[in-house]
């Protein structure tokens, strides 16, 4: 079995401190890590909006290391805190990262996330051209 890590640039060093890798390649598929909406420095934002778009920007940016877009997310699993309170802001942001055929997807409603803060955390499977 051949498999390949994706590391977005500046995203190496973390990824190996903390023994993941944002995405591996593997069989035609690129499986995402799951991405909290957290800045560049590591916080988080307390907009919700703002979370959700960086969230779904850090995923359109693991894809673009792999040379794919949002286009290739065959399969997307959202876990929000509190989901009915910001459900509907997530469905109208992510409809403008995916498009038809639109990806297989399962939204689940969690007590917490690892990340203090983080309201989602999204994990997506793309497929790639070998």
């Amino acid at each position: 079995m051949t498999k390949r890590a994706i590391f977005p640039a500046g995203s190496a060093e973390t990824a190996r401190q903390i023994r993941i890798s944002p995405a591996i390649l593997s069989r035609g598929h690129v499986f995402l890590t799951g991405m909290t909406g957290s800045g560049p420095d590591g916080s988080m934002p307390e907009d919700p909006a703002v979370q959700i778009r960086a969230a779904f920007d850090k995923i359109a940016g693991v894809l673009k290391e792999a040379g794919l877009g949002c286009d290739s997310i065959v399969e997307m699993t959202s876990y929000h805190v509190d989901i009915n309170s910001h459900f509907d802001l997530f469905n109208d942001i992510r409809a403008g990262y995916v498009s038809e055929p639109f990806p297989a997807w399962t939204a689940v409603g969690v007590a917490e996330l690892r990340r203090p803060g983080a309201i989602v955390e999204i994990k997506v499977i793309a497929e790639a051209a070998i």
